[in-house]
């Protein structure tokens, strides 16, 4: 089902994240795939849906900074320092997620990648599904980027329980993914936001890229 993005649409949302089903809908840079990151057999739907690889954790969007407390704790100096200088953004940091998240969100790894997107109608749904949201790409894994509702459709004839028409996702490129968790910082994937303006931000910081 598509519904596009209206009031009723976030309800039906709602609804569905909290029955533990999935919806797909344009975050800040392309579709993504929700689910309650918080319930391990939606978080599961997703891993199988895509076909992905379980040893990689789950992207989660945050509606505001506040809920970053419910997955690693109390952030790190750094971490509060580039995301007051890049969030919202396209900007995705990886810290060490708090002990009882679920298994299926971190794959093992100890660690989670968060973000809050630079988008009034993205955060307003997230917020209405209780904060946070999975938002891995809508597409399988290994596949070109989801840039339509009908692309979502055309990727998953099934399994999806609502598809949210935000309209076509204007992104050229995913978000930055920076790992906070270690010694020092990294890069894990430059997108958006690029390796000269965070090498910046960290020195300012007093601090360096790996």
């Amino acid at each position: 089902m598509i519904l596009r993005q209206s009031p009723q649409a976030l309800e039906y949302a709602a609804r569905t994240i909290s029955s533990g089903g999935l919806i797909a809908f344009r975050t800040d840079t392309f579709y993504g795939l929700g689910a309650d990151p918080l319930n391990p057999l939606a978080v599961r739907k997703i891993i199988h849906l895509k076909g992905r690889e379980e040893t990689k954790p789950i992207l989660i969007l945050v509606s505001n900074y506040d809920n970053v407390a419910h997955f690693i704790g109390k952030p790190s100096e750094i971490f509060q320092s580039i995301a007051s200088r890049h969030w919202p953004g396209p900007l995705t940091l990886v810290s060490n997620a708090l002990p009882e998240l679920p298994e299926e969100l971190t794959a093992g790894s100890g660690t989670i990648g968060l973000r809050l997107p630079n988008d009034d109608g993205v955060r307003r749904l997230v917020r209405a599904c209780g904060g946070a949201l999975t938002a891995t790409s809508a597409n399988p894994s290994g596949g070109l980027p989801a840039l339509t509702a009908e692309d979502v459709e055309a990727y998953f004839a099934t399994g999806i329980d609502l598809i949210i028409d935000g309209g076509e996702a204007m992104a050229t490129e995913p978000s930055t993914v920076l790992d906070l968790a270690g010694d020092k910082p990294r890069i894990l994937r430059e997108g958006a936001i690029s390796r000269e303006v965070l090498d910046e931000t960290l020195r300012e910081a007093g601090m360096a890229l790996s």
